[in-house]
């Protein structure tokens, strides 16, 4: 089996990357920095499969094209890379945001819709889009990313259903989880005073549900009520305590 994994040396993409490394699988990783994948890459290689490392910058879209050319016939494509950013929008950083938006929205929708097409013609493949809890509410103080998830999550409602009426073997899945201890809130400037899940027990979460042909794969009963709570009440009390969320992690001094 050929499984590329994007956003792969560190965080939920790397721990992926672990579960699904064993002998006769073949795993392509893809991250921006070199030194981490390439030790990301001797630990899957001790676990018996085969690794091919990619230092790629996705936010760059011939980056994205060129890995497709690069690799084909892929069975499992996880699309994990990306990253987020935390202050009042007038405030923040334009030209991050606009990375992130390449990165978290662009790179997502390219490499989807080429393997995608793959897989449509062999009638057979998976399809993995880690989005956010965030993609299903407004998210004052850090706008620019939760807006790129709910992107994500919409593309990939769309196509699970365009997939349905084709009758179409090809799964597409989304992972949305709630705050996770990897080093995202570190590239976002922000420091969670919530319950974070284990990067680890979210991943083989995933891993066990996208087996099972899950399409919505929420880890952790309290992020299954957040979505249940964002669908049942109006935006604009969402919205209100998201804000007031998001005023704690930035310490209510950076906003």
């Amino acid at each position: 089996m050929k499984i590329l994994i994007t956003g792969a040396s560190s965080g939920i993409g790397k721990d992926m990357a672990k579960l699904l490394a064993k002998k006769g699988n073949e795993i392509i990783i893809v991250a921006r920095d070199e030194n981490r994948l390439n030790e990301t890459k001797k630990e899957l290689e001790k676990r018996g499969a085969e690794v091919i490392s990619i230092a790629a910058d996705l936010s760059k879209e011939e980056n994205c094209k060129e890995i497709h050319k690069k690799v084909q016939n892929v069975d499992i494509l996880i699309n994990n890379a990306g990253f987020g950013d935390c202050g009042n929008f007038t405030k923040t950083d334009l030209d991050k945001e606009i990375k992130m938006i390449n990165t978290n929205i662009v790179a997502y929708h390219i490499l989807t819709k080429l393997y995608l097409t793959d897989m449509k013609k062999r009638n057979s493949g998976k399809i993995l889009n880690v989005a956010s809890i965030a993609g299903f509410m407004p998210g004052p103080l850090m706008a620019t990313y939760y807006a790129t998830k709910a992107y994500v999550v919409r593309l990939s409602e769309g196509i699970r259903e365009e997939l349905k009426k084709e009758k179409s073997k090809v799964q597409i899945s989304i992972l949305c989880p709630g705050p996770v201890k990897t080093n995202f809130d570190e590239v976002a400037n922000v420091k969670f005073k919530i319950r974070q899940a284990d990067s680890m027990k979210v991943a083989k979460y995933a891993i066990k549900k996208l087996k099972q042909g899950k399409f919505y794969i929420v880890p952790g009963l309290d992020v299954k009520f957040a979505k249940l709570g964002a669908k049942l009440f109006p935006a604009n009390l969402v919205s209100k305590v998201t804000y007031m969320v998001q005023k704690r992690k930035l310490g209510g001094d950076r906003d």
